[in-house]
């Protein structure tokens, strides 16, 4: 009985892919949260969502205009990280090396 690829085989795709995810969904997790409680809410997973995804904030906050709101850049950083991983797969895609089943 043959099997497919294992998950570990492709780890040079699942891995960056899976990072880009993260960080994208929580970000996500960050915005929708963002509208319910303050933004020096005491609340653990708001301090965990903040913690986790204020350097990538950092990065997107320098090209974006000062006076956009928070919650909008977040927004753009959801996007960013959306295309990045649509850019990682393209490139994996032109390379070649796209991880195939079977």
């Amino acid at each position: 009985m043959e099997t497919g690829p294992s998950v570990l085989d492709q780890w040079y795709f699942q891995l960056p892919n899976f990072v880009l995810a993260a960080l994208m969904y929580t970000l996500l997790g960050r915005v929708l949260l963002g509208l319910i409680v303050g933004v020096d809410s005491p609340n653990y997973i708001w301090r965990f969502f903040c913690r986790i995804t204020d350097p990538l904030v950092a990065v997107i906050a320098f090209f974006t205009p000062k006076v956009t709101a928070p919650v909008v850049v977040w927004l753009f950083g959801v996007v960013w990280l959306f295309w990045l991983r649509v850019a990682l797969l393209s490139l994996y895609l032109l390379l070649g090396v796209f991880p195939r089943s079977g």
